[in-house]
């Protein structure tokens, strides 16, 4: 049965609008993203040379921890979850300065950088589409 009470699918998904789903699967992807990352310092701290194992641990924890905030996010945009709407733009505006941060650092970081830029600007202007926050429910309320 689905949470709708019947015995069909939710209605609303089916007119999911697109700018909705695309920063519901950026948001996914971001979230899968970091939980690798979380997964290879996590490797690292314990399989590596890590000066402090504690710190090395707890700071792959965390990573893996934040991961599930861009998941959640992604998963309550693609079922046009009200709530879903404020932690995916959150995570946006936290990735931006971190984007810029990365600008700077060797090796591929500032390819990673690019990246994150690109979808965290992409996912916040989907989900400011009047269409977006239609369907979300978060427009302006009629009187």
């Amino acid at each position: 049965m689905s949470e709708n009470g019947g015995g069909g699918t939710d209605p609303r998904v089916s007119a999911r609008p697109r700018t909705v789903s695309v920063a519901a699967l950026l948001c996914g992807v971001q979230g899968v993203v970091v939980a690798g990352l979380g997964a290879v310092l996590l490797a690292l701290a314990l399989f590596g040379d890590a000066e402090d194992l504690a710190q090395a641990v707890t700071g792959a924890l965390t990573v893996l921890v934040l991961a599930a905030l861009p998941l959640a996010a992604g998963h309550g945009l693609w079922r046009l979850r009200r709530w879903s709407r404020g932690p995916a733009v959150v995570m946006q505006l936290l990735a931006l300065p971190v984007a810029f941060t990365l600008l700077g650092s060797g090796r591929l970081w500032p390819l990673a950088a690019v990246a994150l830029g690109v979808s965290a600007v992409a996912v916040l202007a989907c989900l400011v589409n009047p269409t977006a926050t239609a369907a979300l429910g978060v427009g302006p309320r009629e009187v």
